[in-house]
């Protein structure tokens, strides 16, 4: 996008880099010549032709068609046929096509020349292609629908046009748009402030320094505008403060622009997952070449020509890969983002998928996780006085009990708020463009007959003392004629050591101890009855108008405003599930610890009579041994008027103590804690862009439900993944075995071909294993203890019932193909490729492989309970998958033309019917297995627990 104002001085862009210079008015000679960052604030509105109250729609609209939208163009990833062949780079891959060139140099070099031979390379490529094609399917449609998740996170800023303060898509700012921004925010474009109250930002993503950095109104001398201390870039983020900015440059023009354009196409890295998957296919595909190599060693001094020997040791090495494992994972990840989206939770990275299965610690905020974030003033409390307060939601429809007593008090705290309330368009709902808590303090302003717009224009704000963590207040001033009012709002016990009088409805006088102590335990009354209580103070600013403990000292306290945001209605089952699961939940939030317990007991985090509450001031006082004793006693725990350095801190310990954390936040200040979780969960609607930024996971409706929900298809996502593996290596077992079982009984010939391998990989395989990765949770996923943390993905676990499904099918398939051998009385050195006996006994045991894989996709469903009572056919897309396979084992049996591609011969009925009662003996093994576990738990668990 372009830059409304810019020449340059000198135009001193260089060619290499196109870098934006520091931005100039234009060569219209209206306004001063020099760069913006030098110019003072009225003629920066003369030079972007805008004015404080900010561009009108019309020229907006004028200004989007000519600029563009305000974003940058999508990374360029590799050429469509690029990442088609790179799906050919898999090690699987590239060990078949390497035994398939081969294979087809045996066929060139065999005299007479043997169809067969040529078949089995033109088979192997196929599979190679195949896996290609579905890989890159997946690996594409993953990709969009990555993009198309990420647009339903809002990426939206505030701004000033026709002098009212709007919400805009980022994309539609343009040139000359005057930008509101507070903590949290990240910048949208790059700006010249015109106005700031203690405003500090983030330059990391431009500059890389670590530390903020203040920025102000005033004029300067800088060279270029990425030094001048009154210039804000697309990108950075607010660390804390308020600002109005001019923005100078949109979309590519930006400096984030330029930096964007070099980095975009940054190779991603691999997941730990994907290496775990890379590792055993290195070793799979090791072991394969050896056990092939062997046997080709074993078979040649039998009297086995060369290229003979070759292709029966490339039926093992074919027999023991499992191609179609890198489709199937794909698939199976792929399925998992989109379900966990379906339930709100956007996964950024492939990493939370994998980490969500392991959680052991939630360490949730209260409000707009557990609440539904729409604070309602419920109770004003004023000396010696309670007033209620009617009405629920950002809608001003209510009353205030005796409002003429308490105007006062509602007028300063809404003159100490920055946010703005949004009425209804299109019959939606009222809305806070802002903070929820400010929202309510407007919202009980106006019930209280208070015209706020007309209070700003009599006291007008001349500077703003941001709400910080550390302090836990908030403070504004303004002119009121003849003095400089200060409005305060806060917490109490941070209120109250400021003050030093007591507003008794109208008559001040100074404040006792006694008092003080009256007031705390008012306040503490209130809380414990789950309201979030603020105290109001005013006071007479006597310093520099940025004197801000000068401004917040000997103040006059005028009351205490209560108020209450409900929980949601869905989590308290969420919670319910977590700690079933065995997942421990800590509230850490900056509220009393009064108010936060009562929400606890609301939602049912806090069940007991005396749950352990730590308030900020007591971690201050633990060293990390009292920390870590604290968090190892376990129970309930409840984390009170905490600044984000604590809640890192917490996190930091959990960690220490081998636990898995997730971390939920929406503020800037949460973003470390995030970012150092080992999953960062971010709120999509409330939360902030740092937030986003910093986080794995984003909640789209900012639910605690969802967290609990995401961890539950987060843990079916590993499970299908382990389960699939079961699948595919068991059945290879049963491929390998009587290839073995041959050549030690001294058999000449194979019991199964490579090209009959293909056949079964490609058609009973793939497809059960693509939708054993769509298994949908099993009914006691969340019944489970977390996964250990270092667990690998090929555990013993997985190892042991590979073997155990493995074993059965490989002993039920030697015993047909050996038992059709020596049924026909015909010796081991008479049977030729052709004998009619030897290709139905080779059938037999392609299709005792298929239907035994039939009933084994059924036992793998679940690991624990019984297939029967999940639903046999609870899994529609598996039964299909195995019932093509079927159908195409019978073709191969029956078809003419595919018996002499793969050799076989038609089978009777009777074979089939002793194939299936084969074939079931996986099934009924491991529902027997089950059986054994489930009666194990129930006698492993002490008596009159509940499950």
């Amino acid at each position: 996008m372009k830059v409304l104002r810019p020449t340059q001085q000198g135009d001193e862009r260089g060619p290499a880099t196109g870098r934006p210079g520091t931005p100039a008015p234009p060569s219209s000679g209206r306004v001063s010549r020099q760069p913006l960052h030098a110019q003072a604030v009225t003629d920066v509105f003369g030079t972007l032709e805008s004015s404080p109250r900010g561009l009108s729609a019309a020229t907006a609209r004028e200004r989007f068609q000519t600029e563009g939208p305000n974003e940058l163009p999508s990374a360029r990833g590799p050429a469509v046929w690029r990442r088609l062949a790179g799906q050919f780079t898999d090690l699987f891959a590239v060990v078949l096509m390497v035994a398939s060139a081969i294979t087809f140099i045996a066929y060139a070099l065999q005299q007479p020349r043997d169809t067969g031979t040529l078949q089995l390379a033109v088979a192997i490529l196929c599979v190679v292609v195949l896996n290609a094609v579905i890989g890159f399917a997946q690996e594409y449609s993953a990709e969009r629908t990555a993009q198309t998740l990420q647009a339903m996170v809002p990426h939206r800023c505030r701004a000033v046009r026709d002098a009212a303060v709007l919400e805009l898509p980022v994309r539609e700012l343009v040139p000359g748009d005057l930008v509101v921004l507070e903590a949290g925010d990240t910048v949208p474009a790059d700006c010249r402030v015109v106005e700031a109250h203690e405003l500090t930002v983030s330059n990391a993503a431009i500059t890389g320094e670590s530390e903020p950095v203040h920025r102000t109104a005033e004029p300067d001398e800088a060279q270029e505008a990425l030094r001048a201390g009154n210039c804000l870039f697309m990108g950075t983020d607010v660390v804390t403060g308020t600002a109005r900015a001019l923005a100078f440059a949109t979309g590519q023009a930006t400096e984030f622009g330029r930096i964007f354009r070099l980095t975009a196409a940054a190779p991603r890295q691999k997941t730990p997952l994907q290496r775990q998957v890379a590792a055993m296919a290195r070793r799979v595909a090791g072991t394969a070449l050896a056990v092939g190599a062997v046997l080709f060693v074993i078979r040649l001094p039998t009297g086995q020509g060369l290229v003979a020997s070759f292709v029966f040791a490339l039926g093992v090495m074919v027999a023991l890969v499992p191609e179609g494992l890198p489709a199937t994972l794909s698939v199976s990840l792929a399925l998992g983002v989109r379900r966990m989206a379906r339930h709100h939770a956007l996964v950024k990275k492939l990493l939370a998928v994998e980490a969500l299965g392991s959680t052991t610690v939630v360490c949730t905020d209260k409000t707009g996780t557990l609440t539904q974030a729409e604070m309602t003033v419920v109770r004003v409390w004023v000396w010696d006085q309670e007033h209620s307060v009617t009405g629920v939601g950002y809608e001003p429809k209510g009353e205030v009990g005796d409002p003429a007593t308490v105007r006062g008090l509602l007028r300063s705290a809404a003159l100490c708020c920055d946010a703005r309330l949004v009425p209804p368009e299109d019959q939606g709902r009222w809305r806070v463009l802002g903070d929820t808590t400010e929202g309510a303090l407007l919202v009980v302003a106006a019930k209280a007959g208070l015209d706020m717009a007309a209070e700003e224009a009599a006291a007008p704000r001349i500077a703003e003392h941001p709400f910080d963590s550390v302090r836990k207040l908030m403070s504004t001033v303004h002119d009121e004629g003849q003095a400089r009012g200060v409005r305060v709002k806060g917490a109490p016990s941070e209120v109250l050591d400021r003050c030093t009088r007591l507003d008794r409805g109208g008559r001040v006088t100074p404040l006792t101890d006694e008092e003080r102590d009256r007031i705390a335990a008012e306040a503490d009354a209130l809380a414990a009855g789950g309201l979030r209580v603020l105290a109001v103070a005013a006071g007479e600013a006597t310093g520099s108008a940025r004197d801000r403990d000068a401004d917040e000292s000997d103040l006059t306290l005028l009351g205490l405003v209560g108020m209450q945001d409900p929980p949601r209605p869905e989590v308290h089952e969420a919670v319910r599930a977590c700690l079933g699961a065995g997942i421990r939940i800590v509230m850490v939030t900056g509220d009393h610890p009064l108010t936060a317990e009562a929400v606890a007991r609301r939602v049912g985090i806090v069940r007991s009579a005396a749950p352990a509450v730590v308030t900020g001031a007591a971690l201050d006082a633990m060293d990390e041994e009292e920390l870590d004793r604290l968090l190892a006693a376990g129970g309930e725990l409840l984390l009170c008027r905490v600044s984000p350095e604590h809640k890192m801190r917490v996190v930091t310990a959990f960690q220490r103590r081998g636990e898995v954390v997730a971390v939920t936040g929406d503020g800037a200040n949460d973003a470390p804690a995030l970012k150092h979780a080992d999953i960062g969960v971010a709120m999509g609607a409330s939360g902030t862009d740092v937030a986003r930024e910093a986080a794995e996971m984003v909640l789209l409706d900012d639910s605690f439900g969802s967290i609990a929900v995401a961890v539950r298809l987060g843990r079916s996502v590993y499970q299908n993944i382990r389960k699939f593996l079961v699948y595919l290596f068991s059945h290879n077992i049963g491929e390998l075995a009587p290839i073995l079982a041959a050549t030690f009984a001294g058999f000449p010939l194979v019991p199964i071909t490579a090209v009959q391998v293909l056949a079964i990989d490609l058609g009973s395989d793939v497809l059960p294993a693509l939708a054993l990765g769509a298994e949908p949770p099993e009914a006691d996923v969340m019944d489970r203890p977390p996964r250990p943390r270092h667990e690998r993905l090929f555990s013993r676990t997985v190892i042991r019932r590979t073997l155990f499904l493995g074993g059965i099918q490989a002993i039920g398939v030697c015993a047909v193909f050996f038992w059709h051998i020596h049924a026909s009385g015909i010796p081991y050195a008479d049977f030729t490729a052709g004998n009619p006996v030897y290709r139905e006994a080779i059938t037999m045991v392609q299709a005792g492989i298929v239907v035994s894989q039939f009933f084994n996709a059924l036992a793998v469903r679940t690991e624990r309970e019984s297939v029967f009572k999940a639903g046999v056919f609870g899994n529609p897309w598996l039964i299909a998958a195995g019932f093509f396979g079927l159908a195409l084992m019978a073709a191969i049996s029956y078809v003419p033309v595919l018996q002499s591609v793969f050799h076989t011969a038609p089978l009777t009925g009777a074979d089939w019917a002793l194939l299936v009662a084969v074939g079931v003996l996986p099934l009924a093994a491991d529902e027997a297995r089950k059986a054994w576990l489930r009666r194990r738990t129930v006698t492993a668990r002490p008596e009159g627990e509940a499950r």
